[in-house]
């Protein structure tokens, strides 16, 4: 076989690579130095887009958002997935209660098989003001306490916490991964901690959480990464309203891009928003050393 073989096979790859990854990249870049309204030709400004960026009120309101969304959303699905995981593999130790620890793993996971999209949409409607069945539901009984139906959507005090509770539709993938991560702990561990007298929840503590925490830090990371990225579930929710009350980041980004027809800020944006990212995984990863645990080591 000719030396130039392998590399013919692995071809598709990296031109599939410089074509639909490398090269956009590098024009984003050189893009985000220039003002580009796309229809013409762009006009280089040096670092002017970032300047601005100083003094766009707008932007500091999206940045204020997504640090609340990415905050709530990584605490509240870390919790409710571990959690989760938890009462699931418990009743999978039961012979009794197995069967339905299978269903309901299938139940938890099934939603991040839905589009995002499909969801937004499904749960634009589960929280409509007038036929939602959630208000349907909870109307009566604030109308009992004289109170008004709650508009999910439509109030700025509800809104950013509606699409954070959407968000926690999907933690089937963390769900899955901490489970297979439970089943790893060795039983002698338990059997230790139960000879020393550690209660259920100090098994958790001492037992489940330090064995599971590589696992916890691959999950935090993906969650800080994606909710950092919230975009489809916003725009289609409230629009980033009301009031930018849900503006992301990612949502300004595409407003300037091709709302605005600003591409060279909207780029600007974007690389921003990357640096910052890379930035928190990177403090994440460094404040997880020494926090887990490390078979072997």
């Amino acid at each position: 076989m000719p030396r130039r073989w392998p590399f013919l096979w692995v071809a598709p790859f990296f031109i599939g690579f410089a074509v639909f990854m490398l090269l956009p990249v590098c024009l984003s870049l050189a893009y985000a130095l220039t003002d580009y309204s796309v229809l013409e030709a762009p006009v280089f400004i040096g670092l002017d887009n970032f300047r601005e960026m100083f003094h766009d009120a707008t932007l500091r309101r999206a940045v204020s958002n997504t640090a609340v969304y990415a905050l709530a959303t990584v605490v509240l699905s870390s919790c409710v997935s571990v959690l989760t995981a938890v009462l699931i593999e418990r009743a999978s130790a039961s012979k009794a209660l197995a069967p339905l620890a299978g269903l309901t793993r299938v139940v938890v996971f099934a939603p991040t098989l839905v589009p995002v999209v499909a969801a937004a949409l499904a749960w634009l409607w589960t929280l409509n003001t007038q036929k939602g069945p959630v208000n349907a539901v909870t109307s009566p009984i604030l109308a009992l306490v004289g109170q008004a139906p709650i508009d999910w959507l439509g109030s700025s005090s509800w809104a950013m916490a509606s699409v954070v509770l959407v968000s926690l539709w999907g933690v089937g993938t963390y769900v899955v991964i901490y489970g297979a991560a439970i089943r790893g702990v060795p039983a002698a561990l338990y059997e230790a901690a139960t000879i020393d007298g550690c209660s259920s929840w100090g098994r958790f503590v001492h037992v489940t959480l330090p064995m599971i925490s590589p696992a916890i830090v691959l999950n935090v990371v993906m969650s800080l990464i994606w909710s950092l990225q919230a975009f489809a579930v916003p725009l289609v929710m409230t629009r980033g309203g009301p009031g930018d009350a849900t503006l992301t980041f990612a949502m300004h980004v595409y407003n300037n891009a091709f709302v605005f027809s600003r591409m060279g800020y909207a780029c600007a944006l974007a690389w921003v928003q990357f640096m910052v990212t890379l930035a928190l995984v990177a403090l994440v990863l460094r404040l997880s050393r020494g926090l887990v645990y490390a078979r072997g080591a």
